[in-house]
Parts: structure tokens; sequence; C-alpha cells
């Protein structure tokens, strides 16, 4: 009999791959359940019409945990809570899955890409737990390097060349050093946010070029209810606007390319 072995046909080293195997499965399902602490039990059309039917999946939602935030609050997961927030769309047809069609203005009723969730209505927050994201205004030492161009001042340009603002302020990450948003003067709206990521800076122009909404657009761009902070909801409604702007800023965007 070989060292190790504990019968003729089995040794110490099967019984640790076996264990190994075991636990690994258990870690998996583990983990999987793990992830459904948010966004679950999910929400579609078979349960819509039949509440008795499951969208759990195996493993099941885990039981309730609660997890203290740096700042000291609690946040409980799953909690429970449901988006009972009214669709301005319709099906398309009448069978599960059919894709929905808007019955408003979609691109400010948040439907499809300028989708956002209901996150907290808070300011991320600093190691310090300051507003992360800060006007240089207010944000003390950033500042434009002398060898790239300063937006501030630059007229912003919608998909339809037509001017929807001036640049009055730049947005920085304090955590990250990047600039997140552009402030932008909006005549008749006031200081609108843009996205650094969905705009292009022509400095030969001194042009803000935007594809995602036209120039007419920047006035229905959601506000801050603070002109020094933006709140997570805010960010997420704010970027879902001009998300929403890539299919439906103009009816040909939403059409079939062929």
């Amino acid at each position: 009999m070989e060292v190790g072995a504990i019968t003729g046909y089995i040794d110490a080293a099967q019984i640790v791959l076996y264990v190994f195997w075991v636990f690994f499965a258990f870690l998996v399902l583990h983990l999987h359940q793990e992830s459904k602490r948010e966004g679950y039990p999910l929400q579609n059309d078979l349960t819509e019409r039949n509440p008795r039917a499951s969208s759990r999946g195996y493993p099941d939602v885990p039981s309730p945990k609660t997890f203290r935030m740096a700042d000291g609050s609690t946040v409980m997961a799953p909690n429970g809570l449901s988006d009972d927030r009214p669709i301005a769309a319709k099906p398309s047809a009448g069978h599960p899955g059919a894709p929905l069609v808007p019955t408003g203005n979609p691109m400010v009723d948040g439907v499809g890409p300028a989708a956002y969730a209901q996150r907290q209505d808070i300011p991320d927050a600093a190691i310090d737990g300051s507003p992360k994201l800060k006007p240089m205004r207010i944000a003390g030492s950033f500042h434009v390097d002398e060898d790239d161009p300063d937006p501030r001042g630059m007229d912003v340009v919608g998909a339809d060349g037509v001017v929807g603002g001036t640049v009055a302020d730049i947005w920085v990450d304090t955590g990250e050093y990047i600039i997140r948003y552009l402030e932008v003067d909006v005549p008749g709206a006031g200081m609108r946010l843009l996205p650094m990521t969905l705009s292009r800076v022509d400095a030969k122009r001194r042009q803000i070029k935007v594809k995602s909404i036209l120039g007419g657009h920047f006035v229905q761009v959601p506000a801050t209810k603070n002109p020094d902070v933006v709140t997570r909801l805010e960010e997420d409604k704010i970027c879902g606007f001009y998300g929403g702007g890539t299919l439906y800023a103009t009816p040909s965007r939403s059409e079939p390319l062929l």
C-alpha cells in the first residue's frame, strides 16, 4: 500500500480534492445568493400577470442584512422596497417581452436609455465627509493645466449645431483628480451640468461639441437643488437625460437602420 493511502483505491489527496469540490460548489452558490441583495425579486410580464410565478431563481433571495456605512448610517439589503414609478411607455405588441414605445417625452420621463435608478438624494462623499464633486470656484487648489484648453467661456454646441449655452465652470472629482462635469449657463434656464465624457473640446473653434442631444435640449436637462452640490440621484437623472438623447434626441435615431 502506498504512503498516504487510506484504502487500496482512496488516499488523502483524493479526499482533499473532493472536499475542495464541495467547498467550491457551496462558495459559488453563496456568492450567487449574495448577488441578489439588490434588484430582486425581478419584475417582468410573467410575474405581473401571475403573482404566483416566481422570478427569484435558485438559490432564493438572502435574508436582510444591515450594513454600517462609513458615515455611521446603516443600510439594509435587501430592503423590500419596490419601484412603483409609473412607466410612460406601452408595449408595442401583446406578447410578453414586447418592446416599450414611449407615450410622452422619453428623455424627460426616464424611459429606455434615459432611465435612472432611485439612488439616495445625497452627494457622494470624500474621506472627510465633504462632497467629492465640486465646482472649481470652491475646489481650492484645482486648476486647468496651462498646456490644456480651458473650456470656461466656450460655447456648448448640440448635435444640430445650435448653441445651447456657455461653459461657466468646471466640476472636478476631488478623489480622482479628473473633470466630471462642465457647468453650462443655459439662457433662460440657469446652470445645467454636462458630463465631460459626453463632450468634445474643440480648442480651435472655442466650442464644446455634444452629440447626444440638440442645442434646444439643454433647457430640459435636470437641474440641481444646490448650485454647488450634486447628489447621487441628480447625477443619475442628468446622465440618464443625455443617455436618452442618444436614442430619442431626433426621430431618426429611434428608427431602424434598414
